[in-house]
């Protein structure tokens, strides 16, 4: 079992720049590929990235594709997403997950998330 618990979201103008980090609790983190969701007010909850157990594989959604970068650190049981050209459309709560599962777009794959994060972009 991993616990997650998501930091460094905020307040931020468009154009400007965040970078989320999920720290796992456990010793068996690099067993997990881990994910990025959000979700915005009254939307369903979308993929954002993903990164395979090694890191060595990473995927994004088109809509961040280009301005987001996940990122893990085995040794330091945390995974990142640097999040650049924030857009007032990105706004939303950010959760980070983990899945036994190789590295996809499924939430039903994800068997553990954290509390969330919120992300808010002003134009």
């Amino acid at each position: 079992q991993v616990q997650l618990v998501e930091s460094g979201g905020g307040l931020v103008q468009a154009g400007g720049s965040l970078r989320l980090s999920c720290a796992a609790s456990g010793r068996t983190f690099s067993t997990y590929a881990m994910g990025w969701f959000r979700q915005a007010p009254g939307k369903e909850r979308e993929f954002v990235a993903a990164i395979s157990k090694s890191g060595g594989n990473t995927y994004y959604a088109d809509s961040v594709k280009g301005r987001f970068t996940i990122s893990r650190d085995n040794a330091k049981n945390t995974v990142y997403l640097q999040m650049n050209s924030l857009k007032p459309e990105d706004t939303a709560v950010y959760y980070c997950a983990a899945s036994l599962s190789n590295y996809n777009y499924r939430a039903s794959q994800y068997g553990y998330w954290g509390q969330g994060t919120q992300v808010t972009v002003s134009s």
